[in-house]
């Protein structure tokens, strides 16, 4: 134990010497007063940093639906479906969100990372381990860590493709032995480097060399396509995908991660997947309150559209003012830093001398030398507070690091 306790003390003061020490900061989320939360001192910051794409979180509608069940059946679930039943919430919940993306079947997990890490590594784990039977996988370089957590969970052989690189994909796919099952594994939207993958290009290699295709949308439902069924809506190729995944934690607001896809593949994996038969099951309080906000959604075109008119209108502002934003196609916005020990000192500084909070991204999330600030404007950003946020950034982002405007 003193050996380990020796080890922790030395890797902790290593990672506080690169400048990448993660400390949180308290805040306090308010539902009525959104992306406005609140210091332990009571004094307010404006949140530039939350997942909560739609500002669902707060929602009437949400919060009347959690309050509701949590009056009828409680605030815990009381096990997992198998233990102590499934609730009928659950069921309605995994079939709203089949019918989002276009999907026989639904299951639920209880985080977006469970969902990712038990049904991949469920999936690759499937065949016998001869040469020619075990499965090949091709992960994008940049995917989730849930993703990569699921694939190294299994037996399969293992591709890395360069970030959304088709021709490097496919000398992968045509290198594999052609009778092994093989299995494409990709984002559509990836949060970080805020860039959209090429799903419909990804499905036609898959059609050419025999692979099945596994998406993760967590990034892009609530917001792309039609009825914010994610970028594969959007482009018309959702019917192409064998299994698409998702979260209910960020546009939807609530908690919670899913998978969709044929009724028989995910039956298989709701019997086999120890990600889902021995964890207790999404309280039926947050399936109502997710139910609600994805019925919601899916009706709410103008929500949507807000979302993207706020992301145009903070990037315009940040090219205006020379500020080094990394080019983006999503509704995603990252400023380029390039040293953590910077990155976390400018998000410190927006916070105590603006009383504005935005996440600061370092090694390992992004590699070293692309430490970054993410900022996701929703529909609840104002024009006043965006020029407040550019005005600030200016006081504090090094002249070095800024473009010609």
């Amino acid at each position: 134990m003193n050996a380990f306790h020796a080890y922790c003390q030395k890797a902790l003061d290593n990672i506080r010497a690169q400048g990448r020490y993660r400390v949180f900061t308290p805040l306090q989320k308010r539902a009525a007063d959104f992306p406005w939360y609140l210091r332990p001192d009571g004094s307010r910051v404006l949140v530039w940093s939350a997942n909560d794409y739609l500002a669902m979180g707060g929602h009437p509608v949400l919060v009347e639906a959690a309050c509701e069940a949590a009056r009828t059946m409680g605030a815990g679930s009381g096990g997992t479906r198998n233990i102590s039943g499934t609730s009928p919430v659950h069921d309605d919940l995994e079939a709203e969100l089949a019918s989002l993306h276009g999907k026989q079947a639904g299951l639920l997990f209880t985080s977006g990372f469970v969902s990712n890490q038990a049904a991949l590594s469920t999936i690759l784990n499937t065949f016998p381990d001869g040469p020619d039977e075990r499965w090949h996988v091709f992960s994008d370089a940049k995917n989730h860590a849930s993703m990569i957590a699921g694939i190294k969970g299994s037996r399969a052989t293992v591709n890395i493709f360069r970030h959304n690189d088709m021709a490097h994909l496919e000398s992968l796919l045509r290198a594999a032995p052609a009778a092994a099952p093989k299995l494409i594994a990709f984002e559509s939207v990836y949060s970080m480097d805020a860039d959209i993958a090429p799903i419909g290009a990804i499905c036609d290699l898959a059609a050419r060399y025999g692979a099945m295709t596994y998406l993760d949308e967590v990034h892009a439902v609530g917001m792309y396509g039609p009825n914010g069924g994610g970028v594969s809506e959007r482009d018309g190729v959702a019917h192409r995908v064998d299994i698409i995944e998702g979260t209910l934690a960020k546009a939807f607001g609530c908690h919670g991660g899913y998978i969709t896809g044929d009724a028989d593949v995910i039956d298989f994996i709701r019997s086999t997947a120890p990600g889902f038969i021995f964890t207790t099951s999404l309280p039926p309080m947050t399936a109502a309150a997710a139910l609600a906000s994805v019925r919601h959604v899916r009706q709410d075109h103008a929500r949507r559209a807000k979302l993207f008119e706020r992301a145009d209108a903070l990037k315009q502002r940040f090219d205006r003012a020379g500020l080094p934003r990394i080019e983006s196609n999503s509704h995603i916005v990252p400023l380029h830093v390039g040293e953590a020990t910077l990155c976390t000192e400018l998000s410190q500084r927006l916070l105590t001398e603006f009383s504005m909070y935005a996440t600061p991204i370092n090694y390992p999330t992004v590699p070293r030398g692309e430490e970054r600030l993410r900022f996701t404007p929703g529909p609840l950003h104002t024009d006043e507070m965006m020029d407040s946020l550019t005005a600030a950034l200016l006081q504090i982002v090094p002249q070095k690091h800024r473009r010609a405007a």
